[in-house]
C-alpha cells in the first residue's frame, strides 16, 4: 500500500469526505472532550474516595452512582425537547452544566461529607447526557448515506480516545502535581517553626520521633493529593469551557427519520 492510501484511497480507513463536513469534525472534536471528562471523572473520583477519603468499595460506588442517574433523566429529557430546542443549545446547556459541576469538584475537602460528591455527580451526568444525542444528530446530520456508518465508528474511536488520553494526562499530572505540592508543604516543617511544635503538631505526628515523622509524612502527602486532584478538576474544567467555542461551527440541520435513528444508537453505545 503507497503512502497516503491509508487516509486518501478508496477503501480508506478515513474517507476524505467526513473532513468537508464542518458539523463532523467540530461535532467529533466535542465528543473527544466528552470522553475525556467522562472517563477521566470515572477515573479519579473513586480513587480519590478510596485513598484519601477511606470510603469502603461499597461507598464509594453507591456514591458515584448518581452520576448514572443523572444521565439517564437527561435521556429521558431530552427525548420531550429534541423536536423543540436548537439542539446547539441543548449541547451548551449540558458543556455549561458539566463545567459547573467540575467547579464544584474543586470546592472538595477532606473534611467534607457525602452530599458534595453526590450533588455534583448528578449535576455532571445529566449535563454530559445532554450532549450525546444532539451532538450525534448534528455530526451526522449532512454526512452522505455512504459514509454514515463509517462517521458514525470514528465518533466512537474519538470518544474512546479521549478517555484514554484524558487518563494518562490526568494521572500524570496528579503524580507530579502531588510530588510539588508535597515539597512545598514539607519545607514548613522544621524544628525552628514554632507551628511545627506541640501544641500545635498534636499527636501522632512529631518531628523528633520515628513513627511521628512517619505518621506526619502520611498526612503531608494526603493533603498534597487532595490539592492535586482538585487541580485535575480545574483543568477538567477549563477543558470543558474551553471546547464550547466549536459550537460556533455547528450548523443545524434539517433531520431525516433514519438519521435520528442512527444517532440514537451511536448515543446508547456511547
Amino acid at each position: 500500500m503507497r503512502a497516503g492510501t491509508a487516509t486518501t484511497g478508496e477503501r480508506s480507513f478515513l474517507n476524505r469526505d467526513l473532513l468537508k463536513s464542518a458539523n463532523f469534525v467540530a461535532g467529533t472534536l466535542l465528543m473527544f472532550c466528552v470522553g475525556l471528562i467522562m472517563t477521566g471523572t470515572s477515573a479519579l473520583l473513586p480513587t480519590m474516595l478510596q485513598n484519601l477519603m477511606n470510603y469502603p468499595a461499597l461507598t464509594t460506588g453507591l456514591v458515584t452512582v448518581p452520576r448514572g442517574f443523572g444521565s439517564m433523566a437527561a435521556m429521558f429529557f431530552i427525548a420531550r425537547v429534541i423536536n423543540r430546542v436548537d439542539n446547539r443549545m441543548i449541547i451548551l446547556f449540558g458543556f455549561l452544566l458539566t463545567a459547573l459541576s467540575m467547579w464544584q469538584m474543586t470546592q472538595f475537602s477532606l473534611q467534607m461529607g457525602m452530599a458534595p460528591v453526590i450533588f455534583s455527580g448528578l449535576l455532571q451526568g445529566f449535563g454530559l447526557g445532554c450532549t450525546f444525542v444532539p451532538l450525534n444528530i448534528i455530526a451526522l446530520s449532512n454526512l452522505p448515506r455512504h459514509i454514515l456508518t463509517q462517521g458514525t465508528a470514528i465518533r466512537s474511536l474519538m470518544r474512546n480516545l479521549g478517555g484514554s488520553i484524558g487518563i494518562s494526562v490526568l494521572v500524570a499530572t496528579l503524580a507530579e502535581n502531588t510530588q510539588v505540592v508535597h515539597s512545598r508543604l514539607a519545607e514548613g516543617l522544621r524544628p525552628d517553626n514554632p507551628f511545627a511544635q506541640a501544641p500545635y503538631l498534636a499527636a501522632p505526628f512529631s518531628l523528633t520521633t520515628p513513627g511521628g515523622i512517619a505518621a506526619l509524612n502520611a498526612e503531608v502527602t494526603r493533603q498534597a493529593a487532595m490539592v492535586a486532584y482538585i487541580d485535575d478538576f480545574k483543568l477538567m474544567m477549563l477543558i470543558t469551557l474551553a471546547s464550547v467555542p466549536l459550537l460556533l461551527l455547528l450548523r443545524e440541520e434539517r433531520r431525516r427519520p433514519p438519521l435520528v435513528a442512527v444517532a440514537a444508537t451511536a448515543a446508547a453505545d456511547d
